[in-house]
């Protein structure tokens, strides 16, 4: 589903990935770990197409096509999401309106011949999907994560990933700022995304911590240290970082 391909980054004239492999398959969720600064969250916004990096080498394909000159929304269009590690807040429009524009838009970009859905559709799914997240309703009509907290504002990441419902997920360092309640509550919703999508959904989970992988199970963990994938392995490969750490990769 996504294979990133000897991939060459920099920003402001400095290197920051270089040489970066990686083979994603349909279905498969792959864990991303490493030291600060080491590139991950770059990596990450490349994916999505942050106009800030210039990728001097390499490409990167979705379902066989390269991306390299798409824009984020149409990357978005096309099944790609990633929920952010510091989601901004946004005032001036609700959580509600924020996502109905959202679902809208994807759902003309794959049935074109068909009439937006109605706003009472959207609104009972809205809730049935707030539901399994925990989520009060009356975040819906909160203006996006404006005065949430950082456990509510990671669920509304999840709960647009529920909406959208991606072919490919980047959950950049999800799990940073939960207690264990949240994760718990962020993590089946992930899971239960997925499973919604016949088990095809993959994802790349962006993480410093072993906690998250508790509970979402990878496929494959990569440690990216100095913009390189150095070491590569099963799930168990992230038991053996969180005792012997990064240093002697």
């Amino acid at each position: 589903m996504l294979e990133i391909k000897n991939l060459h980054v920099s920003v402001d004239g400095k290197s920051v990935l270089n040489g970066v492999n990686l083979t994603i398959n349909p279905g498969e969720i792959h864990a991303l770990m490493g030291p600060n600064g080491g590139g991950k969250s770059t990596l990450s916004n490349i994916i999505m197409g942050h106009p800030k990096y210039t990728v001097t080498d390499g490409d990167i394909l979705f379902n066989g096509e390269s991306i390299l000159d798409t824009e984020p929304h149409e990357r978005s269009l096309i099944g790609i999401f990633m929920a952010f590690q510091y989601p901004k807040e946004i005032p001036g429009i609700t959580l509600e309106e924020f996502l109905l524009a959202a679902y809208r838009a994807k759902q003309k970009h794959l049935h074109p011949d068909k009439p937006p859905v109605l706003v009472f559709r959207f609104k009972k799914m809205l809730r049935e999907l707030m539901d399994k997240l925990n989520m009060d309703e009356k975040f819906s009509s909160r203006y996006l994560n404006k005065g949430f907290s950082g456990g509510e504002k990671k669920k509304s990441e999840i709960l647009q990933m529920a909406v959208l419902k991606p072919e490919f997920a980047i959950l950049d360092e999800t799990d940073s700022g939960l207690d264990v309640d949240a994760l718990k509550i962020v993590s089946q919703g992930i899971s239960d995304i997925q499973k919604e999508s016949g088990g095809n959904m993959s994802g790349l989970i962006v993480t410093h911590y072993t906690r998250i992988l508790k509970y979402i199970k990878p496929d494959k963990v990569h440690v990216l240290k100095k913009g390189k994938i150095i070491k590569s392995g099963g799930r168990e490969f992230a038991n053996e970082l969180s005792i012997s750490g990064y240093e002697n990769i």
